[in-house]
């Protein structure tokens, strides 16, 4: 066939919008003009990490471009070589196809917000779709038209190292920041600066045994309907462009080979009309030495005849789909429908009309890491940290005293951005050691050392703490680095402990057993506190860790969450320009014996109730409470608020009505602060067992003191209803309580009767 060059097929495009008006007859149009190993090629994926700028035509990827082999590229960066990937692919190749660019963009690109979890603590919708419209302008101006975010997996097991990269464990708000991530992504998709997302990992990846990554999944479909299903099909009706599968099995058949959950679930029940890729290498690994389900000509036919449109890098289905076509186990349908969403996702980003409308070098010096978004990112992260414990009001300190900083995350440039940030320029970062000896000058004095090694274990040390090309934290003498930490601390007013995990701790592959502070972290807190001075302990996480010797021990506590602009943020929230605000969106639990916990579980036969004494045959520990050590939603300022009870427009509703709960929030205390005021309601009756609690609303409130504000939030249908034992969407009649309050603990409950 006759070669098309780029000009005509942009011409195609602009006769096909000005005459035909729609994508559908654009695309049937290029795609009568295909051969078979064309359209199998829109549906490989490569990654793009050998491309050389001297010979690209010369390298592996290049050749497989210009023969229409390649239909998306990812973990490629820069302006340069990704400009030279798509000349490529639409000046060099037949039918010049341009290319979808993809990268894990998860928390920004150079500007980089604290880690997603973090960004969940929060509770700030507005400034969420804010940081990732921040992360799309500055991807897409570097070349980035595609970002494999928001991971939107429910997580109750703080032992998995991916509770970093999503928003907790409430399906609600899952669900709310799910659909604030893709609009702050992708908008309308006409802007230079909107990137598609990918929603992921379809689905329930959260819930591995053991908290051990890539392991088995297995549960109910009630459980998936009513707790883990939510936030993907938030995501999917807020516009979502893509679906990425999990590693995981689903009632014992891998996400990607599974039918039910891919075509029955994603694209007839939720009408997802996007496309799909497999995560990294999926297809690979379902073969006989990992899912042992076939080889790679039969697993990657059952991915595609399950509803997958894309191979993430395994190569399989222009491998083996041209065979399989042969054999009659796959139709030319099959192909020709994922080829058909591939390409539909070129054409809503505009790459038909503009190629290289991602390659723009002087919007990419202008925008990328540019003073508006890095005070942005500041603001943002502030937001975020989550004040545990503040006894006797140590926080804030007087930038005035004498403060040891130590710990291995105090003047730590390489980690103090967090997992998940391929694009990150450390040195470009402040460390926190920087940030507040900028922050007092010369009025007050910062000590600084590192104290301790971050593990035992050298080799453990290395392998976590060099993830992605990052500088190791450095290996030291322990004992002449506590002698050195003992010092410094004997001089100061107060001491600050920037310790816990560092980048690489958490994050994909990361699971730990232990969720306690590394041991020779701990050693040295313990010896920093028989000094008798006040300390302040900074925990650097990407997950729910086990603090429960520090809570005893150690008067402040705040949990932190990486980002670029980290240091600058501390800066601000301890030294008391800012109060904390952040609120917890997973629970923490007293030892690593209650996970999975979470407190929207089901009640049982025989409940004890959190803070109640051991009882014999009844449901709980005989060693320690049922309840976390600090609750979903838990979270401290500078201030004190009260709260009024709850009272309700009715007593009762009709179940097509709706009633608004009120509560009165006042600020008690003598600072301005921020608060989120959290609705929760229980279905005190139904057809199936139903949780103790569901968050149902949340408005975060800002208070000058002695202000006060009514709350007001609408109890509608929607609310109420759940999946029951048929899996109909259903509201039942009868009594609910409506409960207000700062935290899942602490709140008051009216009564609503629905009627039918």
């Amino acid at each position: 066939m006759k070669k098309i060059t780029a000009c005509a097929l942009g011409l195609l495009f602009c006769l096909g919008m000005k005459s035909q008006t729609n994508m559908s007859t654009f695309i049937s149009d290029l795609m009568s003009k295909m051969t078979l190993e064309e359209k199998l090629g829109q549906l490989n994926q490569l990654t793009g990490d050998d491309i050389n700028t001297g010979a690209p035509s010369q390298t592996k990827i290049g050749k497989e471009l210009i023969a229409g082999h390649v239909g998306s590229v990812l973990n490629v960066q820069g302006v340069e070589k990704i400009r030279l990937l798509q000349k490529m692919a639409v000046e060099e190749s037949r039918l010049g196809i341009p290319l979808i660019v993809g990268l894990d963009v998860i928390h920004g690109y150079e500007t980089l917000f604290p880690i997603p979890i973090g960004l969940s603590c929060t509770w700030d919708l507005k400034a969420i779709e804010e940081s990732a419209h921040i992360a799309a302008v500055e991807a897409s101006a570097n070349g980035i038209a595609w970002t494999f975010s928001p991971m939107v997996d429910i997580s109750l097991d703080p032992r998995w190292g991916r509770m970093a990269e999503g928003n907790g464990e409430d399906p609600y708000l899952g669900s709310r920041i799910a659909e604030a991530m893709i609009r702050g992504y992708q908008g309308d998709y006409s802007g230079k600066d909107n990137i598609m997302a990918c929603v992921k990992h379809f689905a329930l990846y959260g819930a591995a045994e053991s908290g051990r990554d890539y392991n088995t999944v297995d549960m109910s479909r009630l459980r998936m309907y009513n707790q883990y299903f939510a936030p993907y099909k938030a995501a999917v009706e807020a516009g979502a462009g893509s679906v990425m599968t999990s590693f995981n099995i689903v009632d014992y058949v891998p996400a990607s080979a599974n039918r039910w959950l891919m075509t029955d679930v994603l694209r007839n029940q939720w009408n997802f009309d996007g496309f799909v890729v497999t995560d990294y290498a999926t297809i690979t690994e379902m073969q006989k030495e990992g899912w042992g389900i076939g080889d790679v000509k039969t697993v990657s036919a059952k991915c595609l005849k399950a509803g997958v449109d894309m191979d993430m890098v395994s190569q399989g289905f222009i491998s083996t789909l041209g065979q399989s076509l042969k054999d009659g186990t796959i139709s030319m349908a099959d192909i020709d429908r994922a080829c058909r969403r591939v390409l539909e996702a070129k054409y809503k980003l505009g790459l038909f009309a503009d190629p290289y409308k991602y390659c723009d070098a002087k919007r990419s010096k202008e925008v990328t890491y540019c003073k508006e978004h890095r005070d942005i990112a500041r603001r943002i992260t502030a937001e975020s940290f989550v004040l545990l414990r503040n006894e006797g009001n140590i926080l804030p300190l007087d930038k005035t005293k004498k403060i040891a900083l130590i710990g291995p995350m105090a003047d730590n440039k390489g980690d103090i951005a967090g997992t998940w940030s391929f694009s990150a320029k450390p040195e470009k970062y402040k460390s926190v050691y920087e940030a507040m000896k900028a922050y007092v000058g010369k009025k007050g004095t910062i000590l600084c050392t590192q104290g301790c090694n971050l593990l035992d274990d050298a080799h453990q040390q290395q392998a976590v703490s060099n993830g992605h090309g990052l500088t190791p934290v450095p290996r030291v003498d322990d004992a002449e680095a506590k002698a050195e930490a003992l010092r410094i601390a004997k001089q100061a007013d107060v001491i600050v402990c920037a310790m816990g995990e560092c980048a690489w701790m958490s994050g994909e592959g990361t699971s730990r057993a232990d969720l306690q502070i590394p041991a020779p972290q701990r050693r040295l807190l313990e010896a920093l506190k028989e000094l008798g001075k006040p300390i302040v302990l900074l925990n650097f996480t990407g997950r729910s860790t086990v603090l429960t010797w520090e809570s005893q021990n150690i008067p402040a506590i705040m949990n932190v969450w990486f980002g670029s602009e980290c240091g600058d943020a501390l800066c601000d929230v301890l030294f008391g320009d800012t109060s904390p605000s952040g609120r917890l969106t997973m629970s923490m639990p007293y030892s690593v014996g209650q996970v999975p916990i979470y407190y929207n579980h089901l009640q049982t036969g025989r409940p004890v109730a959190d803070g109640e004494p051991y009882r014999v045959f009844a449901s709980n520990y005989i060693d320690q409470p049922n309840g976390p050590l600090y609750p979903f939603g838990y979270g401290l300022t500078y201030s004190t608020f009260s709260y009024s009870d709850v009272s309700l427009s009715s007593p009762e509703m009709n179940s097509n009505g709706s009633v608004t709960a009120t509560v009165e929030v006042k600020n008690t205390g003598s600072r301005e602060a921020s608060e989120v005021v959290q609705l929760y309601i229980r279905d005190i009756e139904a057809s199936i067992s139903r949780p103790l609690m569901e968050l149902k609303g949340f408005e975060r409130i800002t208070l000058k003191p002695g202000e006060s504000r009514k709350v007001n939030f609408a109890i509608t249908p929607e609310l109420l209803k759940f999946y029951n034992y048929d899996l109909e969407y259903v509201l039942e009649p009868g009594d609910f309580s409506i409960m207000t309050g700062p935290d899942c603990k602490h709140v008051s409950q009216a009564i609503l009767k629905v009627n039918k």
